[in-house]
């Protein structure tokens, strides 16, 4: 018997797992936490649906979490009706990207009322997440990472068991601190280039097919050169909700991070000057706007 699984959480990335779920013959509830969109989809498709998430969890063996960061974590886990209230020992899987410190401190309070929560936070895309071919870093206790597993198979083709509670949001947190670095070098590299007269074509000529080349890089340069704005849609503002968690993280480790608060500033003057909402690779065109050139051809005459 598979175990009956509740999701919230059901955005671009959520709503590929939980079609997963549901293809592959978990039994699915799902709790509605912004837009009913995917959720009325699944419902569809043979879904059921629970009115809160204390009535999920009652209704569940196993809740999985898709959603923004710690603090909505917190909130559909300690508030008035939220999982916690349905005293049962339930699995929480959080497949957000959140802080590792509210992971630890979220799972004691848990592990105090019986219930278990890992922390499962995701790479690469929406594609891959309909696919069911995400990559997984997992967080938690052996015993409890192996009950897991089988649901997460259900979406992702890798799942790695990083170590203890807070170590898949400690990973994910470095993962995305490497990709948002990245990004931070190119826009920057970019408008350096624009400035000389480099256009990003004769850039990626040679970047592209390089030592420098990469999926990351092919994506990024995907809306640099096409202007496909769904190459990697990942938002400026939540970029800069992971860089402010790598500093909290850095901080309580007594970690010197400058490399980490250049990064981060760079997104926060994205977000404080208004582009919070675009994808990361329109960090490139601020970065370049503020600087007083762009890296958009213009029309042939």
């Amino acid at each position: 018997m598979k175990e009956r699984i509740g999701f919230i959480g059901l955005g671009s990335m959520g709503a590929g797992m939980a079609d997963n779920l549901l293809r592959k013959g978990w039994p699915l509830a799902v709790c509605v936490h912004r837009s009913r969109t995917a959720a009325d989809r699944l419902i569809g498709a043979g879904a059921t649906e629970a009115a809160s998430p204390r009535a999920l969890a009652a209704a569940c063996d196993v809740v999985i979490l898709c959603v923004t960061g710690s603090r909505e974590v917190e909130m559909l886990v300690k508030g008035p009706d939220g999982l916690a209230a349905a005293g049962k020992p339930l699995l929480v899987i959080d497949c957000s990207t959140s802080n590792p410190s509210s992971t630890t401190a979220l799972a004691a309070d848990l592990a105090a009322l019986g219930a278990t929560l890992i922390d499962a936070p995701l790479a690469r895309t929406p594609k891959e997440a309909a696919e069911g071919k995400l990559d997984v870093m997992v967080g938690g206790p052996a015993e409890a990472v192996a009950r897991a597993r089988p649901v997460l198979e259900a979406f992702a083709a890798r799942v790695v068991h990083t170590g203890p509670t807070g170590s898949g949001h400690t990973m994910k947190l470095l993962n995305n601190f490497v990709s948002m670095g990245y990004s931070a070098i190119y826009s920057e590299a970019l408008t350096l280039g624009a400035k000389a007269g480099l256009t990003p074509q004769v850039f990626n000529s040679v970047i592209s097919g390089s030592r420098m080349d990469c999926g990351f890089y092919q994506a990024f340069f995907d809306f640099v050169l096409t202007r496909n704005e769904n190459a990697q849609r990942f938002a400026i503002v939540n970029a800069l909700k992971d860089m402010t968690y790598l500093a909290s993280f850095a901080q309580a480790a007594d970690v010197a991070n400058p490399i980490g608060a250049a990064v981060r500033n760079g997104f926060a003057t994205a977000v404080a000057t208004g582009h919070g909402e675009k994808f990361v690779p329109a960090l490139s065109d601020i970065i370049a706007g503020l600087n007083g050139v762009s890296l958009v051809e213009p029309p042939a005459m």
